[in-house]
Protein backbone atom coordinates (compact mmCIF):
# COMPACT_ATOMS: atom_id res chain seq x y z
CA UNK A 1 0.00 0.00 0.00
CA UNK A 2 2.76 2.02 0.70
CA UNK A 3 4.41 1.72 -2.24
CA UNK A 4 1.25 2.30 -4.59
CA UNK A 5 1.68 6.05 -2.99
CA UNK A 6 5.25 6.32 -3.54
CA UNK A 7 4.21 6.09 -7.57
CA UNK A 8 5.71 2.43 -7.24
CA UNK A 9 3.45 -0.29 -8.78
CA UNK A 10 3.56 -3.96 -8.33
CA UNK A 11 6.02 -4.23 -5.57
CA UNK A 12 9.77 -4.00 -6.68
CA UNK A 13 11.66 -5.02 -3.90
CA UNK A 14 13.88 -7.63 -3.87
CA UNK A 15 13.14 -10.89 -5.80
CA UNK A 16 10.04 -9.14 -6.84
CA UNK A 17 10.12 -10.13 -10.53
CA UNK A 18 6.82 -7.71 -11.21
CA UNK A 19 3.90 -10.39 -11.52
CA UNK A 20 6.31 -11.89 -14.42
CA UNK A 21 7.17 -15.64 -14.29
CA UNK A 22 10.49 -15.64 -16.22
CA UNK A 23 12.94 -12.82 -16.10
CA UNK A 24 13.38 -11.19 -19.10
CA UNK A 25 16.72 -12.06 -21.59
CA UNK A 26 18.73 -8.76 -22.78
CA UNK A 27 18.73 -8.44 -26.57
CA UNK A 28 21.54 -9.92 -27.93
CA UNK A 29 22.99 -6.95 -29.99
CA UNK A 30 22.93 -5.07 -26.61
CA UNK A 31 25.02 -7.86 -24.92
CA UNK A 32 27.36 -7.60 -27.96
CA UNK A 33 27.76 -4.12 -27.58
CA UNK A 34 28.14 -4.72 -23.49
CA UNK A 35 31.18 -6.87 -24.89
CA UNK A 36 32.52 -4.80 -26.98
CA UNK A 37 32.82 -1.69 -24.74
CA UNK A 38 34.40 -3.82 -22.35
CA UNK A 39 37.16 -5.37 -24.70
CA UNK A 40 37.92 -2.13 -25.69
CA UNK A 41 38.13 0.00 -22.37
CA UNK A 42 40.65 -2.77 -21.16
CA UNK A 43 42.75 -3.21 -24.28
CA UNK A 44 43.28 0.69 -23.68
CA UNK A 45 44.25 0.12 -20.54
CA UNK A 46 46.39 -2.62 -21.14
CA UNK A 47 48.25 -0.27 -23.91
CA UNK A 48 48.44 2.59 -21.45
CA UNK A 49 49.93 0.25 -19.04
CA UNK A 50 52.23 -1.07 -21.19
CA UNK A 51 53.54 2.89 -22.18
CA UNK A 52 53.88 3.57 -18.94
CA UNK A 53 56.27 0.69 -18.17
CA UNK A 54 58.53 1.34 -21.67
CA UNK A 55 58.34 5.78 -20.15
CA UNK A 56 59.34 4.28 -16.36
CA UNK A 57 62.26 1.79 -17.91
CA UNK A 58 63.77 4.86 -20.39
CA UNK A 59 63.25 7.31 -17.49
CA UNK A 60 65.46 4.70 -14.94
CA UNK A 61 68.21 4.15 -18.33
CA UNK A 62 68.20 8.24 -18.45
CA UNK A 63 68.38 8.61 -14.87
CA UNK A 64 70.91 6.19 -13.40
CA UNK A 65 74.06 7.76 -14.48
CA UNK A 66 73.07 10.60 -12.87
CA UNK A 67 72.01 9.21 -9.88
CA UNK A 68 75.27 7.42 -9.57
CA UNK A 69 77.52 10.90 -10.15
CA UNK A 70 75.14 12.55 -7.38
CA UNK A 71 75.08 9.63 -4.85
CA UNK A 72 77.81 10.92 -2.70
CA UNK A 73 75.52 13.53 -1.98
CA UNK A 74 72.01 12.27 -2.23
CA UNK A 75 72.43 9.38 0.44
CA UNK A 76 73.70 11.70 2.77
CA UNK A 77 71.48 14.10 2.30
CA UNK A 78 68.15 11.46 1.80
CA UNK A 79 69.53 9.76 5.68
CA UNK A 80 69.63 13.55 6.79
CA UNK A 81 66.19 13.96 5.79
CA UNK A 82 64.72 10.73 7.15
CA UNK A 83 66.76 11.62 10.45
CA UNK A 84 64.58 14.94 10.73
CA UNK A 85 61.53 13.47 9.20
CA UNK A 86 61.89 11.16 11.90
CA UNK A 87 62.78 13.76 14.46
CA UNK A 88 59.87 15.89 13.49
CA UNK A 89 57.07 13.24 14.12
CA UNK A 90 58.45 11.74 17.36
CA UNK A 91 58.82 15.33 18.44
CA UNK A 92 54.84 15.84 18.04
CA UNK A 93 53.99 12.64 18.74
CA UNK A 94 55.43 12.96 22.21
CA UNK A 95 54.08 16.79 22.58
CA UNK A 96 50.60 15.39 21.97
CA UNK A 97 50.97 12.91 24.45
CA UNK A 98 52.10 15.47 26.36
CA UNK A 99 49.57 17.39 26.18
CA UNK A 100 46.46 15.00 26.69
CA UNK A 101 48.70 14.02 30.01
CA UNK A 102 48.20 17.67 31.15
CA UNK A 103 44.73 17.49 30.08
CA UNK A 104 43.61 14.42 32.01
CA UNK A 105 46.12 15.69 35.08
CA UNK A 106 43.90 18.95 35.21
CA UNK A 107 40.39 17.15 34.66
CA UNK A 108 41.46 15.32 37.57
CA UNK A 109 42.54 18.30 40.06
CA UNK A 110 39.51 20.05 39.50
CA UNK A 111 37.56 18.06 40.52
CA UNK A 112 36.04 16.14 37.22
CA UNK A 113 36.15 12.00 36.64
CA UNK A 114 38.60 11.27 33.66
CA UNK A 115 39.00 7.89 32.51
CA UNK A 116 41.24 6.02 34.88
CA UNK A 117 40.81 8.25 38.30
CA UNK A 118 39.39 5.34 40.17
CA UNK A 119 42.24 3.07 39.69
CA UNK A 120 44.27 5.91 40.28
CA UNK A 121 42.08 6.12 43.43
CA UNK A 122 42.69 2.54 44.34
CA UNK A 123 46.29 2.67 43.89
CA UNK A 124 46.94 5.88 46.36
CA UNK A 125 45.16 4.04 49.22
CA UNK A 126 47.09 0.89 48.72
CA UNK A 127 50.14 2.67 48.84
CA UNK A 128 48.35 4.77 51.85
CA UNK A 129 48.07 1.52 53.37
CA UNK A 130 51.16 -0.35 52.32
CA UNK A 131 53.05 2.90 53.80
CA UNK A 132 50.69 3.00 57.27
CA UNK A 133 51.92 -0.75 57.64
CA UNK A 134 55.86 -0.11 57.60
CA UNK A 135 55.57 2.45 59.79
CA UNK A 136 53.32 0.55 62.26
CA UNK A 137 55.82 -2.34 61.82
CA UNK A 138 58.89 0.25 62.28
CA UNK A 139 57.56 1.84 65.39
CA UNK A 140 57.38 -1.22 66.59
CA UNK A 141 60.59 -2.59 66.18
CA UNK A 142 61.80 0.54 67.63
CA UNK A 143 59.69 0.27 70.72
CA UNK A 144 60.82 -3.48 70.98
CA UNK A 145 64.95 -2.44 70.74
CA UNK A 146 64.18 0.80 73.38
CA UNK A 147 62.47 -1.59 75.89
CA UNK A 148 65.54 -4.39 75.68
Amino acid sequence: MADQHRGVIGGGGYGDRGGQGQQEKQPFMMTALKTVTAATAGGSMLVLSGLILAGTVIALTVATPVLVIFSPVLVPAAIALALMAAGFVTSGGLGVAALSVFSWMYKYLTGKHPPGADQLDHAKARLASKARDIKEAAQHRIDQAQAS
